[in-house]
């Protein structure tokens, strides 16, 4: 279920087959003529080889890389894109974020790069404190002024992905930033996932009693959805991370925002989470159910629950409960026996 649109993300259809057997009405010459001996010309089975091939290599020299673009409707959005294996990953990422460089064909559909075209870059990480210094050439600035914090967003979030890459730093003909060069936005000494993305704040009255929390929603739309993460502000006096961030999926995104939530407005938790060794155990109301009559959990639904709660510091697993009992299932009819963990990647397609 999707709270404020009605959209179906996904049917999956179980067709059964049925098998005859040589045995009754079929003799052993009729069922020949039936099931005749599938033959393999020696043509086919070299191609079919040669393509198989081809296929495990395209994959041994390639890497699965989040480059983080801007989707139709202006959100900063990860999608997950086989790159050239490269020692310079880091710097290969940003470069595949330069309009009409080489990630042109291979952007999905309705997305588009951040950064300016021409743009040349240098990337150095300091494996003492995990800072990356971005050096851009002068096209960096020949950016429109509404793409300049989506910009920041986007270079930041790519570059965190990476290992040893905490925070980042950005010079433009080597020298250091303190703001954008088009708006002015300032830049933050550090910038990290701390600083947020794609920021909503809506209905936020009174910013300094409010803190940041990221959560993932929906975006996208039938047979190509994905997930957006999104930056909300919550009240200071929730003192509980992972509430926060079970309240704000809860409660949805913002009414003028065109991204949706798998849970409905009546889930509760039942009781507050627990933490252990970097797993979070969450124990909700029937309500969280897909389904009710399988009692099945939408995978979508874990996937923003996971998603979101291992953004928070040290978080790696998530438990889920349902009544306080743990023996639940995704709406695949998988039984989740273990907690389940953040994916290797984000929006590696679509679901």
């Amino acid at each position: 279920m999707i709270k404020n649109k009605v959209k179906i993300i996904g049917v999956t259809v179980l067709t059964s087959t049925v098998l005859l057997s040589g045995c009754g009405l079929f003799g052993a010459e009729t069922q020949k003529k039936i099931d005749p001996p599938k033959t393999v010309s020696v043509a086919e089975e070299k191609a079919s080889k040669e393509t198989t091939a081809k296929e495990k290599s395209e994959v041994e020299n390639t890497v699965k890389t989040e480059l983080y673009l801007i989707d139709k409707d202006g959100y900063v959005v990860p999608k997950t894109l086989a790159l050239p294996k490269t020692t310079a990953v880091a710097k290969q990422a940003l470069q595949y974020l330069v309009a009409n460089g080489p990630v042109t064909d291979m952007l999905p559909n309705d997305f588009r790069a951040v950064l300016p075209e021409d743009t040349e870059l240098s990337v150095d990480i300091n494996k003492d404190n995990g800072v990356a210094t971005v050096d851009f050439s002068k096209e960096f600035k020949d950016y429109k002024p509404e793409d300049e914090q989506k910009i920041l967003q986007s270079v930041t979030w790519t570059l965190t992905q990476f290992d040893g890459v905490k925070s980042v730093k950005l010079k433009m003909d080597g020298h250091e930033l303190a703001e954008m060069p088009v708006s002015g936005t300032p830049i933050s000494e550090n910038l990290s996932r701390a600083t947020g993305i794609n920021i909503d704040t809506t209905d936020v009255v009174d910013i300094t009693n409010t803190k940041p929390v990221t959560v993932y929603y929906i975006g996208g739309e039938e047979g190509s959805y994905y997930y957006v993460p999104v930056t909300r502000r919550v009240s200071n006096n929730e003192k509980d991370p992972y509430v926060a961030v079970v309240n704000e999926l809860i409660n949805g995104p913002s009414s003028k925002s065109t991204l949706v939530s798998e849970f409905m407005s009546d889930v509760k938790l039942l009781e507050a989470p627990k933490y252990q060794d970097g797993t979070v155990t969450l124990n909700f109301n029937e309500n969280v159910y897909g389904s009710f009559e399988e009692k099945e959990i939408s995978q979508s639904l874990l996937d923003t629950l996971v998603l979101s709660l291992t953004e928070q510091q040290g978080v790696e697993k998530i438990a889920i409960q349902v009544n306080g009992k743990a023996e639940i299932k995704n709406d695949k009819g998988k039984k989740l026996t273990e907690p389940v963990t953040r994916p290797e990647k984000v929006n590696t397609g679509s679901f």
